[in-house]
């Protein structure tokens, strides 16, 4: 596949390009957290200990920019703010699906045993 470029950023092949739309330590996690539900941003925080809120706003905005996320604002006080997966996202979901299903089987295979959701 010849290389293309996207948004200044140049690309070698198609799952470069996915793995920057959806890739990272947080974006994959916040899809799959609403996938069968939409979310307020304390919700989704609550859910994510481990994420900074700058990484999570950012990760937000980021997927909000690339079509993945919903964010719809309320125009209360105080700011209500909730978070829903579009098409795109919820078409990203069968793909996190199937890298989860990958992951456990590697920990298996590793001796790492995880309780499965």
């Amino acid at each position: 596949m010849p290389e293309f470029i996207y948004n200044g950023k140049v690309y070698y092949n198609p799952v470069e390009f996915a793995m920057d739309r959806i890739g990272g330590v947080w974006k994959m996690p916040i899809l799959w957290r609403l996938k069968d539900k939409t979310l307020r941003y304390g919700e989704l925080k609550k859910t994510m200990p481990k994420v900074t809120h700058k990484m999570l706003t950012q990760a937000l905005r980021e997927l909000e920019a690339e079509g993945f996320v919903e964010r719809k604002v309320y125009p209360v006080v105080p700011p209500k703010v909730e978070y829903s997966l579009t098409p795109r996202g919820q078409e990203s979901i069968r793909i996190i699906h199937t890298i989860r299903e990958y992951g456990i089987h590697l920990m298996e295979e590793f001796g790492l045993h995880i309780e499965k959701k």
